[in-house]
Parts: C-alpha cells; structure tokens; sequence
C-alpha cells in the first residue's frame, strides 16, 4: 500500500499526464479537407475525397498500437452499427485516421480488414487513413480532439468519441461515449444528411428527441412529441371523417 505522499505524488503525476487531453466540441465548424493523408492500401488521398459522394462521414481517431481504449472504442462502434440499418457506404461513410505519425498503412490495412470481418460486409467504405503529423494535428484541432504522448507510460493520452460530419465536412454531432448507443449513430448520421438517409419515422424521431451533452444522448421533448401525437391523431380523424363521408356519399347515389 502507498503511503499518503507517494499516492499524492503519483495522483498528481496522472493527472499532469492527463492535462491538456480532452475534448472541446467545435458543432458548426468546417474541416479543412485539402489535407493529405494515406489511406490503407498505400495510396496517396486527400480528405475531400471522402466528401465527394453527398454522404455523411463517421470519423474516428485512434492509433493501432493503442493498448485498450482505441480497440474498445471501435469495437462499440462495430456494436452501434447493428442497430444501424445502412451499411458503410449505403448513405454514409466511415473514416478512422490514426492521430499517430508512426502508424502505417499496412498496420491501418489490418485493422480495416479485422473490423470489416466483423461487420461482415467486405466491401463497405470504411476507410483506415494514416499521415503526417501536420495534418494529423491539422485535423485534431480542428475537430477538438486533443490528445499527447506520455513518455513515462509508452503511450498515448487520448479521449475517445464518435464525430459526425455533413457531407460538406461541417461537424454536425459529437456522441462522446466509448460505446455509442445505435439508435444515437443512426439519428446522427440522418441529422448530417440534413434527411437525405433515413425515413419518415427517422425524421420523426429528430423532430421528437434532441441531442443532450448531459447525458450524451438524444432525449425526448415532450412538447414536440404531444405536438406529433396531436398531428397523427387529426390525420386518422380526417382520413376516419372522409372515409365515413365517402360511405355516406355512396349511400346517398344508390337510394
């Protein structure tokens, strides 16, 4: 057991180690997308070249040597995507860009292919990029993700988060939770594409609930629910009066 000056000393070397990490939401911000990074087979891209299909992008940052929480957090995000009824690809894509200038395309090739195994779908546009650490920090600060190297624990300091971005690359939704509820993604990914993804009753559901930074969630507000339950009962009212005026009006022909 530490004796009470040794834990302090190792409490507040923590927490040195942790300042500075964080995340500071930049809702409403666009990222530049001029900045070149490699994507997994090698190849030279831009992260424009994401934005070009009208389709929202679920970004991820994290380093393929990280111990814990970088696979944690993919692996909840392979999870949401169960409860999402779209593909990669089919409405939205997928970008992870490791925040480590040491990670290589081939290490990004790996984990692509282990999460597209469990995915099952081969071909889905889940794109695994790596890159210079100027664009790396490019990009971390433009979406506020802020993160260091520890040197007295070999590692990275990091938050973990999902970022949502519309197809122009304007930040849209953060849902900060290592394991983001599906139904959150989806509702995120169909609130970036402005509802060009989704369907009516995902329309209703943005009309009905609002993301809360509290809880990291989106929560129903009662007064637009009431307003939405009013509206569907006038509808079945309107359509119940016109078909008993439709019966009437027959009755009345063949009398």
């Amino acid at each position: 057991m530490y004796s009470a000056p040794v834990h302090a000393q190792l409490t507040e070397q923590a927490s040195l180690a942790y300042e500075g990490v964080g995340l500071t939401p930049r809702l409403g911000e666009q990222i530049p997308l001029d900045l070149v990074f490699t994507d997994s087979y090698g190849k030279t891209v831009t992260l424009g070249e994401y934005f070009q299909q009208d389709r929202p992008i679920v970004l991820t940052f994290v380093y393929h040597t990280c111990p814990m929480l970088c696979s944690v957090l993919l692996d909840g995000v392979t999870r949401s995507l169960d409860d999402v009824p779209w593909a990669p690809g089919d409405g939205y894509e997928m970008v992870t860009v490791s925040f480590s200038p040491e990670d290589t395309s081939e290490r990004a090739a790996e984990q692509r292919a282990r999460y597209l195994r469990r995915l099952d779908y081969e071909d889905a546009e889940w794109h695994f990029l790596t890159g210079s650490e100027d664009a790396i920090l490019a990009l971390t600060q433009a979406t506020g993700f802020m993160f260091k190297w520890v040197e007295e624990q070999g590692e990275y300091a990091h938050p973990a988060a999902v970022i949502v971005l519309s197809d122009e690359g304007i930040i849209t939704r953060y849902l900060p939770d290592l394991v983001p509820k599906g139904r959150d993604l989806r509702a995120a990914i169909v609130e970036a594409s402005d509802g060009t993804v989704g369907n009516l009753l995902d329309r209703a559901f943005l009309y009905c609930f609002q993301f809360d930074p509290t809880s990291n969630s989106y929560v129903l507000v009662a007064r637009r629910a009431m307003q939405v339950g009013g509206g569907i009962t006038a509808l079945v009212l309107i359509v119940s009066l016109g078909l008993l005026w439709m019966k009437d009006t027959k009755k009345s022909e063949y009398a």
